[in-house]
């Protein structure tokens, strides 16, 4: 292969289509693509702890197979989208031989025995598994950290939270470890960590990604709000990552064929703009109020007609998005974490002030509002019928142009141990997973300590093609993920 020399930070500022081009016009080899991620890890994952199992040398195997596969391929547009591109895996979703504790202590030592569905699409696309990614005890959780690996700190500052659950993966995308990861979001998994870390991340369309292989698994209608899907560089490669991820398998009995849009098709002329500051149900901080401001202008500057939004009901965002979480059914977050019989929070708790506790003190705090909120079944019922209500109230605001832009977060990345003193702060992403909506996290600025300002581009079911757009427009005027140098 010819490959001209270059200095390594090119290939970890590098998107994904870039990189691919590169692959294909036999310009760079996988092999050095690969080599350059893993030395990023190494230099960087003993400051934020973000990659807890690695598979360099089966990556390295598998990167010299693909180099191979290009000087013997004639055609280079036959050759698979992914080909060569090194990507990480959130430890919720199973890659065969690797960790799958779910951050759980009492599945310390399972094993995945076979890749998800997501995993094996995207090793049949070419891309390459280098390791698996840290998260917060069974999810649920806008941190990262367990009895297991310990906690993952923010690149920007090690100070701050890197979210969650999907926080490893946000990390070590926005150390320039690999050009894109794969997450997963409940309540904003994805989100999160993505806005905390300067990346740009998306959560999919409801039912349009398939969570066979997910721990713990998603039974019923909660495998319409939990969705896969990347963490990466540039808005640009979140389409193509999509299109290899979605469909359906045949085992997720939710998950269903949707028409993908064209992002480049989009023209910014005919987008109608929400922006709504604050959905009335957290306080949200001015730099982020700011920062949905500052996108809106630049959409209006592109041509974008802004409007208001009305729709009181956001406020109730937290009932909401317990009670369709509740209905939903399947397991308890309490059955989950305990192994052989359900977590009792009180006892915990109690167990974590003389340090005999191995779960976390957000865990038991889940398990014990999951047992408040199933003691007001009337209660849940009302909300569900309100979140219902307000999905078909927006997609007639939003109609096939329109999108809403949100914060992603109260504010840019706590302090460790901060979402503890504000819990509820998720509902700024979390209403939109049982809504069942797309949207899309782009950087649009920075504050004054030095941390990433994100926003949200939120569409109809089915217009991930639209907020992929926007969000791309935006990183034009914003100038999008930039590499952090843990300090």
């Amino acid at each position: 292969m010819c490959v001209t020399f270059r200095a390594v930070p090119e290939l970890l500022d590098a998107p994904i289509h870039d990189l691919a081009r590169r692959i294909r016009a036999r310009t760079l080899s996988p092999v050095e693509l690969v080599d350059a991620h893993i030395a990023r890890i190494e230099a960087v994952n003993p400051r934020i702890n973000a990659v807890i199992a690695e598979r360099f040398a089966a990556a390295r195997e598998e990167a010299a197979a693909a180099e191979a596969q290009v000087m013997r391929t004639s055609d280079a547009d036959a050759l698979p989208p992914l080909l060569g591109i090194p990507f990480t895996a959130k430890e919720y979703i199973a890659a065969e031989g690797m960790p799958l504790s779910g951050g759980v202590w009492a599945r310390r030592h399972v094993r995945a025995e076979r890749d998800a569905e997501t995993i094996r699409r995207l090793r049949g696309a070419g891309a390459i598994l280098v390791g698996i990614t840290n998260v917060p005890e069974g999810g649920l959780w806008m941190e990262t950290y367990n009895a297991i690996y310990g906690r993952t700190r923010n690149p920007w500052h090690l100070g701050r939270t890197c979210g969650g659950s999907s926080g490893g993966d946000g990390a070590i995308v926005g150390a320039g470890g690999v050009p894109f990861a794969l997450g997963a979001d409940v309540g904003g998994s994805i989100r999160i960590p993505a806005a905390f870390c300067g990346a740009v991340g998306h959560k999919p369309t409801g039912r349009m990604v398939p969570n066979t292989g997910f721990w713990p698994e998603a039974e019923g209608e909660l495998s319409a709000y939990l969705v896969c899907g990347p963490i990466a560089r540039s808005s640009r490669d979140l389409m193509p990552i999509l299109k290899v991820l979605a469909g359906p398998d045949g085992a997720d009995p939710v998950c269903r064929p949707w028409t993908l849009g064209d992002p480049d098709a989009v023209d910014l002329r005919d987008v109608v703009v929400f922006p709504v500051e604050s959905n009335g149900a957290t306080r949200v901080r001015r730099v982020m109020r700011q920062g949905v401001q500052r996108a809106a202008d630049a959409l209006a500057a592109r041509g974008a007609t802004i409007a208001e939004l009305k729709a009181p009901a956001m406020k109730r965002a937290f009932m909401i998005w317990s009670s369709m979480m509740t209905a939903a059914g399947g397991p308890s977050y309490g059955e989950i974490l305990g192994g052989d019989a359900p977590m009792r929070p009180g006892r915990e708790l109690l167990k974590m002030l003389v340090g005999r506790s191995r779960h976390t003190f957000p865990a038991a705090m889940v398990v014990a509002a999951e047992r408040v909120t199933k003691l007001i079944p009337a209660r849940v019922d009302a909300m569900v019928a309100a979140g219902k209500a307000l999905q078909r109230e927006l997609e007639d605001i939003l109609g096939p142009n329109g999108i809403l832009l949100h914060p992603p977060y109260s504010r840019p990345a706590p302090r460790h141990y901060g979402p503890m003193l504000t819990p509820f702060d998720f509902v700024c992403t979390g209403l939109f997973n049982v809504l069942e909506f797309p949207s899309t996290t782009v950087p649009v600025a920075f504050d004054r300590h030095g941390l990433p300002v994100g926003v949200q581009v939120i569409g109809r079911r089915g217009d991930d093609h639209l907020t992929i757009a926007v969000a791309g427009a935006l990183e034009e005027a914003f100038g999008g993920w930039r590499r952090a140098e843990p300090a």
